[in-house]
């Protein structure tokens, strides 16, 4: 009988799909987070990750290759994680006033920062020191397109409303109020009042935008 042929897939690093294998790749992602929250990312090595982690070396070159390999996953990830909840708002908020579903938008990306607050620190920190220039250009398009779908579902949104540069500039802003909360600050920032600053920035903006067209 001749032997198997590993797959192209298989052959690689292993894909988390079962559960034990997920629960070690999510331990890995947050004893890295963890580190990161006591020093440097040039202090951590990837045996004080697999330490933290509770695993061994082995299970962490199954998944990644090293630890800059380890920081991009987080860092996409976490970033998935709010793209997500803005396609939630284009699912849930259809037919409403665009003024409502910005706020969805705003309040969707909030509740992503609320969970494990003050982990988006060293999110931000490492996005600027990590984060290609090409990675950082796809998914900011990324969250334009979802802006832009949002939008799009408004009930009272003008023919000539110019939805793209619209979603860009929106993105912008909130993009900014987020990273420089979290890196100007010690502790993380006050969510409500960062949402105040954030629902007036935006919805003044996209008011403009709707006097002009």
């Amino acid at each position: 009988m001749k032997p198997r042929t590993p797959s192209t897939a298989t052959a690689g690093r292993r894909r988390p799909l079962q559960s034990r294998a997920r629960q070690t790749f999510q331990a890995l992602q947050d004893a890295f987070v963890r580190l990161l929250l006591e020093r440097s990312y040039a202090e951590i090595t990837v045996r004080e990750i697999v330490l933290v982690a509770g695993t061994g070396l082995g299970s962490f070159y199954e998944y990644f290759s090293g630890k800059e390999d380890l920081a991009k996953v987080c860092l996409h990830l976490r970033s998935k994680s709010l793209l997500l909840g803005i396609r939630g708002v284009t699912a849930s908020h259809s037919g409403q006033p665009l003024m409502q579903i910005t706020e969805a938008v705003i309040e969707s990306q909030l509740q992503a920062h609320r969970e494990r607050a003050d982990e988006w620190g060293a999110h931000y920190l490492l996005e600027r020191h990590y984060s290609t220039s090409e990675a950082y250009r796809k998914m900011f398009e990324r969250f334009v397109d979802a802006w832009a779908a949002a939008m799009e579902q408004a009930v009272d949104l003008p023919p000539d409303y110019p939805v793209r540069d619209a979603a860009r500039v929106s993105q912008c802003i909130l993009y900014g109020l987020f990273n420089h909360s979290y890196l100007a600050a010690d502790a993380p920032p006050d969510l409500d009042l960062l949402r105040q600053r954030a629902n007036t920035a935006i919805s003044g903006y996209l008011n403009a935008l709707r006097c002009a067209a």
